[in-house]
């Protein structure tokens, strides 16, 4: 591309901006925003700064979409934030919050009022209406009920070298922080899954799931092998 290709393609983009803007269109910086031509963002919503959307995206009026996202073939609710994260072919329902550092891979879908936090990934899953991923958590290929709380740590291991599983997870679930959900397995609703469980079958609605092991506390061990603190 040459230099007058460039602007040519700059001065339209910002054409097309600035017909947003008397739309409706909430702009941070009209400058840098880079939107494709068959986007749809409706009156009302807001764009901040260095924000791409790309292809048959679509966001709804009072959407907020922060700064350093990318949208790709995706649906954003009304109401919904989306800070510094990656959404691409999925569909994310009213009143959600999204990011900062998430990821959202294709196929899934976000039901409304959730909240997937700070380094979660979802790739080909659902996530129930209300339910919660605060933080560093993979939810692949699993189907998430409603009211869910997913602790740090979680992860759906949906792999085994050759396939991939599928997990699914009841209502009002109580998911403890470092716990693997080894697909293919179901969760009841009400159930509750200890922090640092591995779970490989089939947990009861409204069980208590533990499947880590005992501790053990050997004292004075340290003193036994003669091991020095660096400072002595």
């Amino acid at each position: 591309m040459d230099i007058q290709e460039y602007r040519d393609r700059e001065q339209a983009r910002l054409a097309a901006n600035k017909k947003r803007l008397e739309e409706g269109v909430i702009f941070v910086d009209i400058y840098s925003a880079y939107i494709d031509d068959e986007v749809v963002v409706e009156s009302g919503a807001i764009i901040a700064n260095n924000v791409t959307l790309k292809g048959n995206t679509i966001i709804r009026s009072g959407a907020s979409i922060g700064q350093s996202s990318v949208i790709r073939n995706s649906e954003i609710g009304s109401g919904t934030t989306v800070e510094a994260s990656y959404i691409y072919d999925s569909k994310v329902g009213e009143n959600t919050s999204v990011g900062p550092f998430a990821y959202i891979r294709p196929g899934s879908v976000i039901g409304n009022e959730c909240k997937i936090g700070d380094f979660v990934e979802v790739k080909n899953a659902t996530f129930g209406d209300g339910s919660k991923s605060a933080h560093l958590t993979y939810i692949g290929d699993a189907d998430v009920g409603k009211n869910v709380n997913l602790g740090c740590g979680v992860v759906f291991v949906n792999y085994d070298g050759a396939k991939k599983y599928r997990s699914t997870i009841g209502d009002d679930c109580f998911i403890g922080c470092n716990t693997n959900i080894v697909s293919p397995v179901e969760v009841g609703d009400g159930a509750y899954i200890a922090a640092a469980t591995t779970v490989t079958e089939d947990v009861p609605a409204d069980a208590l799931c533990i499947g880590r092991s005992r501790q053990t506390v050997k004292e004075n061990w340290v003193k036994s092998r003669k091991i020095l603190k660096k400072d002595q």
